[in-house]
């Protein structure tokens, strides 16, 4: 294997530069060229592909977002945009595709190996943490750092003020980040797509919290589970909580990476490396313990990844 091109494609995330430089420089250590595909699968068919050279990737690692950009694709969802794109990677003369996602920009490459016959690794890359087969998505650790450091900042002003305040976080399917800011934050409640909530119960835990001296309280809502201004004119309604508004929105993809961020994309993207030398394919790196393995593509996205019940039990008995 001679030429290998990488692809940043969907919502970007923290950790996407620090992948293409382990890509890059992986490659570069084995003898192999490295092209760097500009905005995902639309760039792709447009032939936007460039090589990647140690330079290029320099000083990189810490950069937040993706330098490659991104963007979204209908035309690659049909026949005549996929078979467009095989048609520029083999012109280019790439042997082995790694695409950096979430779901749908693995099904990308699920469609290009399967279809097409090209040797693709994906990386998973999604703030949610809502990619079956591994431990944990490059930028989620970022993420919900950003998250966390923003909720302590607003625990202050509603100290002061005796507000209840009601965060909205991202996570339109998954209620992970929602979930594990609400617990490393103290939140008082959480509320999560994947779990049915009493919003009525909810109101009156806090109402219970007030009567007992507390002077703030926080509930942490994912944006898949309800809209965080319903659900605080809700609060003012039935509770009478003087309630504030704060959606973080897209706030949380931004940033520079975390070193567990820094590390895991630089380990994954070596993996891709190693495991298209190794004549891998359909598959995408996951962290499974403490180890980089292999997940096919089919079992990746033919699953959906389900919350720890455990987290959500703590979270309960801790906001008491």
């Amino acid at each position: 294997m001679k030429k290998v091109a990488v692809m940043t494609s969907g919502g970007d995330c923290p950790g996407m530069n620090a992948a293409i430089r382990s890509i890059v420089r992986s490659g570069l250590a084995n003898g192999i060229e490295v092209y760097g595909i500009e905005q995902g699968y639309k760039g792709l068919m447009e032939g936007k592909i460039n090589l990647l050279t140690s330079r290029e990737v320099s000083n990189t690692i810490q950069r937040g977002g993706t330098f490659l950009r991104s963007a979204r694709s209908l035309e690659f969802k049909t026949e005549q945009g996929q078979s467009k794109a095989v048609d520029i990677l083999e012109k280019n003369g790439i042997e082995g595709l790694i695409v950096i996602g979430g779901d749908g920009s693995l099904t990308g490459a699920k469609i290009l190996h399967e279809n097409y016959g090209i040797n693709v690794i994906g990386l998973p890359g999604s703030i949610d943490n809502d990619i079956y087969g591994t431990n944990i998505s490059i930028g989620v650790d970022t993420a919900l750092n950003t998250i966390a450091h923003a909720i302590d900042m607003i625990n202050e002003t509603a100290s002061s003020h005796d507000r209840t305040f009601i965060i909205e976080v991202m996570g339109r399917n998954c209620g992970y980040l929602a979930l594990m800011s609400a617990i490393a934050t103290g939140a008082e409640a959480v509320i999560i797509p994947e779990i049915k909530y009493n919003l009525e119960k909810i109101i009156d835990k806090i109402k219970i919290r007030y009567e007992e001296g507390k002077s703030r309280s926080i509930v942490v809502v994912a944006e898949g589970a309800g809209s965080a201004t319903d659900i605080g004119k809700a609060f003012q309604l039935i509770g009478g909580f003087e309630t504030r508004i704060t959606v973080l929105g897209h706030l949380q993809r931004g940033g520079g990476p975390t070193v567990f961020d820094r590390i895991l994309a630089t380990r994954m993207g070596s993996a891709a490396i190693d495991g298209l030398i190794a004549g891998h394919s359909g598959v995408m790196t996951a962290l499974a313990g403490r180890e980089i393995s292999y997940v096919d593509l089919d079992v990746v996205l033919s699953n959906t990844r389900q919350l720890d019940p455990k987290l959500m039990e703590i979270a309960e008995d801790l906001s008491l």
